[in-house]
């Protein structure tokens, strides 16, 4: 019986393993867009969750994920429970990316690098932590299979987030910012998430 059980979790082990490691994409560009943004002029309201949510642009982005991190009990996870920090254009190149450190805690994304590749301000310029909205459970379960190193793509829109108890999270909505209040809020109602080394 204590053979069987060191089994199974050394299998779970392997599955954990194989099924969370990063992906490695091969050199050039995977995402050569850059984001896709409608400003509003007419903002939709409408309530999700018991928060009121105010659509202020249409967003659409196909980007590498550099990193992904899961919250489960910060203020903020009940609506937004996955973070991922994206690159376009030159962020998407894994030539580019080889020598720079990419992390994220406290829902910010956090980059450092002594030799880049690219000019310091292309980094900042090509790159975004967004925090996501699941608009349904199948964006909710497609949240759970991305991995760093795939290709995301989906669509949504940027918003305004209230609580009646005067809480309340707003989207930047410009790619050229940094600091507190700078990420994207982004209500995703489509996702695909693609493996780049399984493309022809």
């Amino acid at each position: 019986m204590q053979q069987l059980i060191v089994i199974l979790v050394a299998a779970f082990g392997v599955h954990h393993y194989w099924t969370s490691r990063p992906i490695e994409p091969g050199p050039g560009m995977i995402a050569p867009y850059e984001p896709v943004q409608n400003d509003l002029q007419r903002k939709h309201r409408f309530e999700f969750k018991g928060y009121e949510m105010t659509a202020l642009a249409d967003f659409r982005v196909e980007a590498r994920v550099l990193s992904a991190k899961r919250y489960r009990s910060d203020a903020n996870a009940e609506l937004s429970p996955l973070d991922l920090a994206l690159g376009w254009g030159p962020m998407s190149d894994s030539t580019n990316l080889e020598d720079i450190d990419i992390s994220q805690s406290g829902r910010f994304y956090h980059w450092r690098t002594r030799t880049p590749k690219i000019d310091i301000t292309a980094i900042g310029r090509h790159s975004a932590n967004m925090h996501l909205i699941p608009a349904d459970e199948t964006v909710e379960a497609a949240f759970d299979d991305i991995r760093e190193g795939h290709l995301v793509r989906f669509s949504g829109e940027l918003i305004k987030a209230t609580r009646p108890d005067g809480w309340r999270w707003k989207s930047s909505l410009t790619r050229r910012d940094a600091g507190n209040g700078a990420c994207e809020v982004v209500f995703v109602r489509r996702i695909e998430v693609i493996d780049p080394t399984a493309r022809s």
